[in-house]
């Protein structure tokens, strides 16, 4: 069982091992990570998908290590292994690319560097197998700061996993999801309603995280469910500082706060968290001008099993539907699926991306800029269309 305390994929540096076929990557992956988490094998090609494995590295704390296929594959098959591994250079904020010493740089090495500089990611060289070369071979090849390991013997990985630590401290960002705007003493209400599409025995990733944020900026927090947040309010002293809602119960919940208290939504707060805030206002507002037959993609960035009244498939597009008093066209992606060509689309709508990492999340919203496609997040979204979009971003005014 996973452990439920664990830090988040999304909230970890992503750390991708790249290079051709047979250089190595997955046997230095397993020695880096002091597991056989990769196949290995002499043939060419062995792994075909992204591999992942969560791990600590210090001093800079979790982080997620990915073993990808190599980038010169061929045939169809390939050209579909290669893609899935540019996919994984989009999650990543360090790219290890991994060069076999006994045959060198390579073009396609090259066209990575390239790849790894357009793509804004830090990066490190690595010359494998260098304990089939003479020292005098491994020192010219170190001399522009690449650096030189053996995953068979294990040498020079010590100095890898330092120098990839480095890296990865430089990408790490310490983030505030709502601390920055309370004081300490604050009282927050949270409203977490407990429904069929509530997980068993926990709440969901934004609520522990905002919990989280609350507590170390020494502030106090409530959790009620929606049918509970009259009498709470009744019962309190003082009136809360900010109440913080699920998207779903955004309108029952903004009849029962009183306008003077700020009011906004984990899902807000995620978009708020990752920088996309901004973006996903002209999304929110497009919702009113659609019309019949536009093409309308909601995307989520996890996979779960859908149920009956399921937020994504069922509710939203309701809601969209009684918003815009139009019959458009819904199309629906999960997990790591989100098109590359978005034209045809009048409309993304995602979900709060709180599984994802924070550059596959701008990669979609850059994706949908690009080609003119406005979106917007659930907790946007819903406000919008219940008149309440204002109140709930008014309080990150002043930020």
């Amino acid at each position: 069982m996973a452990d439920l305390n664990s830090t988040p994929s999304g909230e970890r540096v992503h750390i991708g091992f790249f290079g051709v076929r047979n250089a190595g990557k997955s046997s230095l992956v397993n020695a880096v990570t002091g597991q056989d988490l990769a196949v290995v094998s002499d043939v060419a090609g062995t792994t075909t998908d992204p591999v992942s494995k969560a791990m600590e590295l210090l001093p800079v704390g979790p982080v997620m290590i990915i073993d990808t296929p190599g980038m010169d594959d061929a045939g169809s098959l390939g050209e579909l292994r290669v893609r899935k591994a540019r996919q994984a250079l989009r999650r990543c904020d360090v790219a290890v690319l991994v060069v076999d010493a006994t045959r060198g740089m390579q073009q396609a090495d090259r066209d990575l560097i390239a790849l790894f500089e357009r793509s804004n990611v830090a990066h490190l060289v690595v010359y494998n197998k260098c304990d089939l070369l003479k020292k005098d071979a491994c020192k010219q090849l170190s001399a522009d700061g690449s650096a030189i390991v053996s995953a068979a013997s294990g040498s020079g990985v010590h100095e890898l996993k330092e120098r990839i630590a480095q890296l990865a401290e430089g990408a790490e960002k310490r983030k505030l999801l709502i601390g920055d705007i309370l004081d300490e003493g604050d009282l927050v209400i949270l409203v977490i309603p407990i429904d069929e599409s509530a997980p068993k025995g926990r709440i969901i990733l934004p609520q522990q995280m905002t919990i989280r944020d609350v507590l170390d900026a020494h502030a106090t927090c409530l959790s009620c469910q929606p049918e509970e947040l009259a009498n709470v309010l009744e019962s309190l002293g003082r009136p809360p500082r900010l109440v913080v809602t699920d998207s779903q119960v955004f309108p029952e919940v903004a009849a029962i706060v009183p306008e003077d208290v700020q009011l906004t939504s984990f899902s807000i707060l995620m978009a708020r968290y990752k920088g996309e805030l901004g973006q996903f206002l002209g999304g929110a507002r497009a919702i009113a001008s659609l019309e019949d037959g536009d093409r309308v993609l909601i995307s989520e960035g996890c996979t779960h099993h859908r149920q009956c009244e399921d937020i994504g498939t069922v509710k939203m597009p309701a809601w969209i539907r009684a918003a815009s008093g139009a019959e458009p066209v819904f199309e629906f992606t999960s997990g790591g699926e989100f098109p590359d060509d978005l034209s045809d689309f009048a409309l993304v709508v995602h979900c709060g991306g709180c599984t994802l990492p924070d550059k596959e999340m701008a990669h979609r919203v850059e994706v949908c800029q690009a080609q003119g496609v406005p979106i917007a997040n659930y907790g946007m979204a819903i406000a919008s269309m219940n008149g309440i979009l204002e109140r709930a971003l008014r309080s990150f005014e002043a930020q």
